[in-house]
């Protein structure tokens, strides 16, 4: 399934800005040209032009755009038109205050600056509507606008007098009564009860109250989508064909991208690793981490996504900007494929002369120049996706999952224990995904609300917080075949963070594991204790190391696989860690310590392999050597081979492949240069 239905094409291209040059129309008059040296065919335009498109209010100037979108479409580039909202003009912020954002602290933002609007303020929404309703009029019948980047990076919450009344109102209607409220959030609790609502506001820091700071959090999610959904409004009305979307940020948690994706037609993101920060020049780990939220991107609406944004060479605001390497670039490009995306465009095609962004990487350099290293490998890279139209639309499939759920996130975070620094949940579940990435395996990232049924294994990390009918959907899927993974400090909470009494996990995850919680062991930094192997169901080390938690748990018809060996003579020698029990025609098994790298990948790889789930090539890669594939739309199998070392290498092949750029066939082995990349099908 394409992306763009109306462009069945990769996407290459990058942010464009030309209202800072509006007063330099020798430099406009070169971009077109340029752009098309470098194989660019679409630009994101508008993103933060408010000021440009309506410098006093009621003042509209398109004109420019217009004769900016008449040019590039004319020489072959398509616009993917951005709405301003991102970026509230001085004007604006100045004549109607409200629509600053308040902090916490109950401080309001001064003007200027980006993403320090607020949500709620009717103003805003109606000068956000009429502006897009000018830009939809204009341009969603223009045959160059082909998908709408609608505001840019969504981020942040307003505490402010209106959004504490919107807030107070969503909880009205979500309890009904404050009685129900008082309830489920335990406000007895410190003689916290409230008597009016009036008396609710938004937390100014660490609550206590957890219930309330969880719904602060789901508000802030509701009322962003709300706003994303008017602002799109006069988009789809002018035009539903075109699609609509907006650029996620990594494992951002400030809201539930899960949520906010359901109002997408396209997910976006914008991938900035840290990379080149390893002094050996191993890239793994930070690959890995694009990698998976590309892949949790791929996910939430089960297509391909864009790639907004990454730089060509450096960005501007890590702790130290260093520049891509020679010949990275095409790497990190061929990898975003290689998990789902469509696109692979930049921030940006040219620097700004000034301001906070003006040393951020760019096609364009201050230097005007078309012979620099990144302008050829942009240009070289440009020429390789032109070729690739098949990929476009091209679907990955999975049959490992593996359960995120961002609430769950919010509420392990603010439990005021059993550990309150570094819990660790997103890298438990990162340490699930890791050996499937090393070893070619794709993996879908699901949540509550995903159909299990189509999945062999399904994992289940540190899911501490039990939503709606989440746990009956596992015991289902186990019920009927699957296989899952549960870990410790699991089903403790229910929705609004407070504790299920009697046996946990709970709502039916311990019959589901055949085990009973008993109490959980946090260690400090440094400490570490062992989980021994009594039976290995498949090939598995004797001893594992463990750290962070340690649950103890009682069998209660589990089969006992691992016990902790903690060297302590005051405790049993036969605790439980690693469990197995038969439910249904499936299988659940139980992991009750934060285990090292090495155990999830003896583990888990092995367990795929005996439920029959097939890497994209089966081989032993070395270190830093990872494989994907995707099917593309004229049946095509795609296979990617990526290095990510600055070390040759080689894999051994199972069967002969063709390179599907440049013919060429390798029979038994596929050498690899330092930081290279490959696309093969099957010779």
């Amino acid at each position: 399934m394409r992306t763009v239905t109306s462009y069945p094409h990769i996407l290459h291209g990058c942010d464009y800005n030309p209202e800072q040059w509006l007063d330099r129309p020798d430099i406009l008059a070169q971009d077109a040209e340029l752009m098309k040296q470098a194989q660019i065919n679409c630009v994101s335009l508008g993103i933060f032009a408010w000021s440009a498109l309506e410098p006093a209010e009621g003042d509209y100037r398109l004109d420019w755009l217009a004769e900016i979108i008449d040019r590039l479409y004319a020489n072959g580039i398509y616009t993917v038109l951005a709405t301003p909202s991102g970026a509230c003009p001085m004007w604006l912020a100045a004549k109607y205050p409200e629509v600053r954002r308040v902090h916490a602290d109950r401080s309001r933002e001064p003007a200027g600056g980006r993403h320090n609007h607020c949500y709620t303020s009717p103003v805003y929404r109606e000068k956000v509507r009429a502006i897009n309703e000018k830009l939809a009029e204009r341009f969603a019948s223009h045959p160059a606008v082909i998908l709408w980047h609608v505001s840019n990076e969504i981020q942040g919450e307003c505490h402010c007098p209106l959004c504490q009344d919107a807030f107070r109102g969503w909880l009205k209607e979500k309890y009904g009564s404050l009685d129900a409220l008082n309830r489920a959030w335990w406000t007895a609790f410190w003689s916290n009860t409230y008597t009016e609502w009036e008396q609710i506001e938004s937390p100014r820091g660490d609550c206590p109250i957890h219930g309330l700071a969880l719904d602060w959090k789901r508000f802030c999610t509701a009322q962003t989508r709300s706003f994303f959904d008017a602002e799109t409004a006069p988009l789809k009305a002018a035009n539903p064909q075109i699609p609509v979307t907006t650029n996620f940020m990594g494992f951002y948690d400030g809201i539930n991208y899960q949520e906010l994706a359901k109002s997408l037609d396209v997910v976006s993101w914008d991938s900035y690793p840290a990379w080149h920060s390893m002094p050996d020049g191993d890239e793994t780990y930070n690959a890995f981490w694009a990698d998976a939220f590309s892949d949790m991107c791929r996910s939430m609406l089960g297509k391909p996504f864009l790639l907004m944004e990454n730089t060509p060479s450096n960005t501007n605001w890590h702790d130290v900007c260093r520049p891509k390497t020679w010949g990275f670039h095409r790497l990190t490009a061929i990898s975003n494929l290689a998990h789902g995306a469509d696109s692979i465009q930049y921030f940006q095609w040219r620097q700004s002369r000034g301001c906070s962004e003006k040393f951020h990487g760019a096609v364009m350099t201050h230097a005007n120049r078309t012979d620099t290293r990144v302008f050829q490998e942009v240009s070289d890279l440009g020429a390789a996706l032109g070729r690739l139209d098949a990929l476009c639309g091209a679907r990955t499939d999975a049959h490992i999952a593996i359960l995120y759920d961002i609430e769950n996130h919010w509420a392990v975070n603010g439990a005021k224990g059993p550990r309150n620094t570094s819990i660790g949940d997103n890298d438990l579940m990162l340490r699930c995904y890791l050996p499937f990435w090393k070893a070619g395996y794709a993996v879908d990232f699901v949540n509550a609300e995903t159909d299990f049924s189509g999945y062999h294994l399904l994992c289940v990390p540190m899911l501490y917080m039990l939503r709606a009918d989440v746990a009956e959907k596992i015991r289902d899927y186990t019920k009927r075949g699957g296989t899952v993974l549960l870990t410790m400090h699991s089903g403790a909470v229910d929705e609004n963070d407070l504790c299920f009494m009697g046996d946990t996990p709970a709502q039916g995850l311990a019959e589901l594991a055949g085990i009973r919680f008993l109490e959980i062991d946090p260690l400090y930094e440094g400490q570490t204790e062992t989980m021994h192997i009594l039976k290995a169901p498949f090939p598995l080390a004797e001893s594992y190391r463990l750290e962070r938690l340690c649950e103890r748990v009682a069998p209660a018809g589990a089969e006992i696989l691992g016990v902790y060996d903690t060297g302590n003579p005051c405790m049993p020698d036969d605790l439980p860690c690693l469990t197995r029990n038969s439910f249904g025609r499936g299988t659940a098994y139980y992991l009750g310590g934060f285990a090292e790298d090495k155990f999830f990948s003896d583990f888990l790889i092995s367990l795929a392999e005996r439920l029959g789930v097939q890497p994209a090539l089966d081989a032993t890669f070395p270190h830093g050597v990872v494989a994907a594939e995707r099917l593309g739309t004229d049946g095509t199998r795609f296979l990617f081979v990526m290095n990510w070392t600055r070390e040759q290498k080689a894999v051994n092949l199972p069967y002969a492949l063709r390179d599907y750029e440049t013919g060429k066939i390798y029979q038994s082995k596929l050498p690899l240069s330092p930081y290279g990349a490959k696309i093969l099908v099957k010779a």
